[in-house]
Formats: C-alpha cells, sequence, structure tokens
C-alpha cells in the first residue's frame, strides 16, 4: 500500500531497491522467503526505516507469556508448626506487631 500511495511501480520500487520485480511481487504478497534486508532497503526507498522500530514497540503476547513463566516466591515453613505457612516478602512472626488491647485508668486488665 505504500508502495501505491507514492504512486511507484513495482519496476521501479526494485530498480531503486537493487532486487528483481518478481522479488517485490513475493515481498507484497507476504511471501516469508523474502530476506529481511530487502525489506528494510524497501523501507529505505519508502521513506518509513523508521518504521522498522514500530514492529515490535508493542509486543503484548509476547509481555504476558514473559510474565505467566515468572517465579512465584516459594512458601517458606514455619519455624513455629502451629504458625501458618508464608511467603519470602512476609516477616517472621517473631517481628509481626502484636495488638495488645489497651486498658484504660480504673478499669483493671481485661
Amino acid at each position: 500500500m505504500a508502495r501505491l500511495r507514492r504512486k511507484m511501480s513495482q519496476a521501479i520500487l526494485a530498480e531503486r531497491v537493487g532486487v528483481s520485480v518478481p522479488t517485490i511481487g513475493k515481498l507484497e504478497d507476504g511471501d516469508p522467503t523474502t530476506s529481511l534486508a530487502t525489506m528494510l532497503r524497501v523501507l529505505g526507498v519508502l521513506g518509513m526505516a523508521a518504521d522498522i522500530d514500530l514492529l515490535a514497540a508493542e509486543d503484548t503476547l509476547g509481555r504476558s507469556l514473559q510474565d505467566s513463566s515468572l517465579k512465584r516466591p516459594a512458601p517458606v515453613p514455619p519455624i513455629n508448626p502451629r504458625e501458618p505457612t508464608r511467603t519470602r516478602e512476609d516477616p517472621p512472626a517473631r517481628l509481626r506487631v502484636r495488638k495488645v488491647p489497651v486498658s484504660t485508668p480504673g478499669q483493671g486488665t481485661p
């Protein structure tokens, strides 16, 4: 489409890129045997060389796959068998803050 928008024939593009007309035809048809170097030269001739940077700019699927393969923190066995299992991010029970009921003066301890 970029070639057609520039009103350029396949023959002119092929000449400027330095390839044959059938190679341009294969590239436009999406033939996977066309080399990346040819694609880069075509983009350069069409004034779109910087667009190659946009090919993988938003790799949503790749990021999802990568994130799903990241390891989760392994559970850490409790020091005290009566203590529930915790993750490595959880502080040990001895470092957790305990809430102690506060008695008001004159009421005694609960």
